[in-house]
């Protein structure tokens, strides 16, 4: 609780989870949405907002608001489970390698550093021309997941490696303590808000690729995203034919996605930082 008290009077941080809770907020009312957004000509085409229409209509013949609100939440999903099974990834790795040392250590550094110089954004698209049709969002959060820990890792296990050489590991070690105790008992404590604070970092990551791959027209299109809406809109001359609305719209959410989630990042890592957390003791 004091944690968040301190995080709440951090504006940045107020600023960021405010607009987060309205994405939320917009991502749940999809569920009580008249339409289906997988659906056309269910609406008259080409309307600009009213107070029937709030975001207007598309030439798809879509409601914009609730085409709007399904999309925000597929994004939202996916940048969660993709960003999860990255942090399980970047655990497991930076755990091992930093308490293992030696011979494990140099192995799994070699593939992490392998996985960091790679072109992601080349392989994902070469990933996603094969698999296409097939794209779903279970597979692109795996695919996405698969490809985005391994600089995290090296953090983890940059923090392990200062752990092991501290008093209290050296006692356990001594005391008999066994491994697996020793990293989920203590070890997994420290590392759990740096974990947490590369999660919100990764989401930007994921949904950055989304939108990208989904602009492209390389993944299932038939699945509103906020990239998908973006294709639609724009391979359909939304600009040319003055509809701003429908390009606007996940424009807009895609922007207040990414201030939201950079504003909770750069404050929670702020919060996590020993020399501000020496100043708040200082100042205490």
């Amino acid at each position: 609780m004091k944690t968040l008290q301190a995080l709440l009077r951090d504006t940045r941080f107020s600023i960021g989870a405010a607009i987060m809770l309205v994405l939320i907020v917009l991502a749940v009312l999809s569920f009580v949405s008249p339409y289906n957004p997988q659906e056309w000509r269910q609406v008259p085409r080409d309307l600009p907002p009213s107070g029937k229409y709030l975001l207007g209509t598309s030439s798809l013949g879509q409601d914009v608001f609730w085409q709007l609100t399904a999309a925000i939440r597929n994004s939202l999903l996916l940048a969660v489970f993709a960003a999860a099974i990255s942090r399980v990834i970047a655990l497991t790795v930076g755990l091992v390698s930093g308490y293992a040392g030696g011979i494990i250590d140099r192995v799994l550094m070699f593939i992490n550093d392998g996985f960091i110089v790679l072109p992601l954004l080349l392989i994902l698209i070469l990933l996603a021309l094969m698999l296409q049709e097939q794209l779903s969002l279970l597979t692109m959060g795996l695919l996405f997941g698969i490809f985005g820990w391994a600089l995290d890792a090296r953090f983890i296990r940059s923090q392990i490696l200062s752990l092991r050489e501290r008093e209290f590991t050296h006692t356990a070690i001594l005391s008999g303590t066994p491994p697996l105790r020793l990293i989920f008992d203590e070890y997994l404590l420290f590392v759990m808000p740096l974990t947490m604070a590369t999660l919100i970092g990764n989401m930007i990551w994921v949904t950055g690729m989304e939108v990208t791959l989904a602009y492209l027209g390389l993944t299932d299109i038939t699945i509103p995203t906020l990239g998908t809406m973006l294709h639609y809109a724009l391979n359909y001359q939304a600009i040319l034919l003055g509809l701003w609305w429908w390009i606007f719209a996940p424009i807009g959410a895609s922007v207040l996605l990414f201030v939201a989630l950079y504003l909770l990042s750069i404050s929670i890592s702020e919060y996590l930082d020993p020399r501000a957390r020496i100043q708040r003791v200082g100042v205490r």
